[in-house]
């Protein structure tokens, strides 16, 4: 999968999930944690992680430096996929 289709993905569930359909308040770099999601909304996240690209986010895994905003949860993501592969 491509990095492209991964960042496609997470920005259209959050826009869909947090957003309404409002894609102009999210930005690449952003930071998501209490400006889109709150912490029940990482939650909704991290299942939609590991649902669609059939990962396992560990406990210890769920940190600002891998969720908080769309790049970093695309680079998790790829990291994660890359681990597996």
């Amino acid at each position: 999968m491509q990095t492209t289709d991964i960042e496609r993905e997470i920005r259209a569930f959050l826009v869909d999930t947090f957003l309404f359909g409002r894609n102009d308040q999210l930005h690449d770099d952003a930071p998501l944690m209490d400006k889109v999601i709150d912490s029940q909304g990482v939650v909704e996240l991290v299942v939609f992680l590991q649902e669609r690209f059939a990962i396992t986010v560990e406990d210890d895994e769920v940190t600002t430096e891998n969720l908080d905003s769309v790049n970093k949860a695309v680079a998790y993501v790829v990291r994660k996929l890359g681990s597996k592969a």
